[in-house]
């Protein structure tokens, strides 16, 4: 048989390993290694366990994933998401749509603090359901607006998207998170511009909540300054060049810590619980890595990168058509796999085309991170439709995926907006470096 042959078995079988849901790192564990052994034999296969295992285990880049994980974690145990969401919904929360609009901007601002998709989802499900179901908001509106607000957090950095796509392609993770900042803040605009067309079609979709006085809005937004102050140290001191990442992720950390500790919010108990959690999270993060770092050389090995990138140039395609190809695969793949699962599966094969056509590896990030998102509230996978589902158990998962239906729309249009001005993407990262 030959290696193409191999490699293609290989790419099949953890499909199906996937498709029966075995956990991903144990799937590209286990295909890398019998793919390595076939191709190598068992002493590279041993070798490169060993080896990589230790590699990445190691990286100091990777310290930024612990940090900031922890600092959304003990943000949450501090309240500070329900200030975020009360600062929010003082502004804005008297017109129609008004609570969904704030709790777009309270999962985009969390985001900034937790760099997670799901933490997002569930920590702002926690907080703005009960409030837009007790003012009788169509639970279709009120459960697409959390999952799809959910998404900004695998977009607006800190991103651990972000972070594995610089390890598995060797790009700098602060120009990665400075590139998401403008495309974060603009796919938040369109949300909440989607959240006012369906109001205005449909007012009784998002009723009007109550006007707040100037001094409620002055104190509720008082009570959100310290996590303002926070995500403009960490990504103000990115972009300033006063920290690299892993310094912003430690000042992060320790800032959201301290308030914690002042406004006497955090007790021992809660921060060992969100210690654990971070552990936790952690853990599963770089099991991905590594068993991405094994699986990657067996892919190298079956020749398929370079397949893919002779068929794909053969194809005569202009450089946007073949783009658009490898977006359109990561959409398709977005309703089966699991986000990191693509990457590292696509990575290996995508990359070497990107960077022969002159594809900028930092937009295609974006572009590639933004899809991915769009894989989190796609059916029949999108995993945090079923997060919202457990916040919401009373709401069908087909009333929330017809919920998250124009919010997808609006991710679709942000990525063709993206697409046509790459500038968005880049303007940040590169006023910085250069």
């Amino acid at each position: 048989m030959s290696v193409e042959a191999i490699g293609l078995v290989g790419i099949t079988t953890l499909l199906i390993l996937l498709a029966l849901r075995v956990p991903v790192a144990f799937a590209m564990f286990l295909v890398g290694f019998v793919g390595i052994w076939t191709v190598r034999g068992w002493d590279a296969a041993m070798g490169l366990l060993g080896s990589e295992t230790f590699t990445i285990a190691s990286s100091p880049e990777l310290v930024v994933v612990p940090l900031f994980i922890l600092m959304g974690n003990v943000a949450t145990a501090t309240g500070m998401s329900r200030q975020l969401f009360d600062a929010a919904y003082a502004m804005v929360g008297h017109i129609r749509g008004g609570l969904a609009s704030a709790t777009v901007i309270g999962c985009g601002g969390f985001a900034a603090l937790s760099g997670s998709s799901v933490a997002s989802a569930l920590t702002m499900g926690k907080v703005s359901l009960s409030e837009m179901e007790r003012f009788k908001y169509d639970p279709r509106l009120s459960t697409g607006v959390v999952a799809a607000g959910g998404t900004l957090g695998i977009l607006i950095p800190p991103s651990t998207g972000f972070v594995i796509f610089a390890i598995l392609t060797e790009q700098s993770i602060g120009r990665l998170f400075l590139a998401g900042v403008l495309p974060g803040l603009l796919l938040l605009a369109m949300f909440m511009l989607t959240v006012s067309i369906i109001c205005f079609f449909r007012p009784s979709a998002g009723p009007r909540g109550p006007v707040t006085s100037w001094e409620e809005k002055r104190r509720a937004i008082g009570g959100a300054l310290p996590i303002l102050a926070v995500i403009v140290t960490t990504i103000g001191g990115i972009y300033g060049g006063l920290f690299s990442p892993v310094e912003a992720a430690g000042v992060g950390a320790g800032l959201v810590i301290i308030y914690g500790l002042i406004k006497r919010r955090l007790s021992l108990a809660d921060f060992w619980q969100a210690a654990r959690s971070s552990i936790v999270t952690t853990a599963t993060v770089m099991l991905i890595l590594i068993a991405a770092h094994v699986m990657n050389p067996f892919i190298a090995l079956s020749h398929l990168p370079t397949y893919v990138g002779e068929t794909l140039v053969g194809l005569d395609l202009p450089v946007l058509g073949i783009l658009g190809l490898m977006l359109m695969v990561y959409l398709v793949l977005g309703c089966f796999l699991e986000g990191f699962a693509m990457l590292v599966l696509t990575l290996p094969i995508f990359f070497p085309v990107v960077l022969e056509l002159g594809i900028d590896p930092i937009w295609f990030g974006v572009l590639v991170v933004l899809t991915l998102e769009m894989g989190l509230i796609s059916p029949p996978v999108g995993i945090n439709v079923f997060i919202v589902k457990s916040v919401a158990p009373k709401v069908s998962l087909a009333d929330i995926f017809r919920g998250v239906a124009p919010f997808w729309l609006a991710m679709f249009v942000t990525l063709i907006i993206l697409i046509a001005f790459p500038q968005i993407s880049l303007v940040l990262p590169n006023t910085m470096f250069n």
